[in-house]
């Protein structure tokens, strides 16, 4: 799943996070799983992580000695809602048509 349209006019690493975030929304993931993700180093990724946390598109929260780190609720797609794809409009209007 990829983050709300809204929130993709960011730095390649900041939505490739958020993507990720999104992805696992109810759980969250821990800097250690973002990065086996995300192809960046970790200081890029904690870079993104600051950006995103200073714009409060991401919580952070601690439970059993480990941190684990989730997108906010307006980043998530509501469930049905159509996710933001890179077609063409030409090509969503033939879809939504039927050709």
């Amino acid at each position: 799943m990829r983050a709300r349209r809204e929130f993709r006019k960011r730095k390649d690493i900041d939505v490739a996070v958020l993507d990720a975030l999104v992805d696992r929304a109810s759980e969250g993931m821990t800097v250690y799983e973002l990065r086996a993700v995300v192809d960046a180093d970790i200081d890029t990724i904690g870079e993104a992580l600051d950006r995103l946390k200073a714009d409060n598109l991401i919580t952070v929260e601690g439970e059993d000695d480990r941190v684990r780190i989730l997108p906010a609720d307006r980043v998530v797609p509501e469930p049905g809602e159509a996710p933001d794809d890179d077609r063409g409009l030409v090509d969503r209007i033939r879809d939504k048509l039927g050709f």
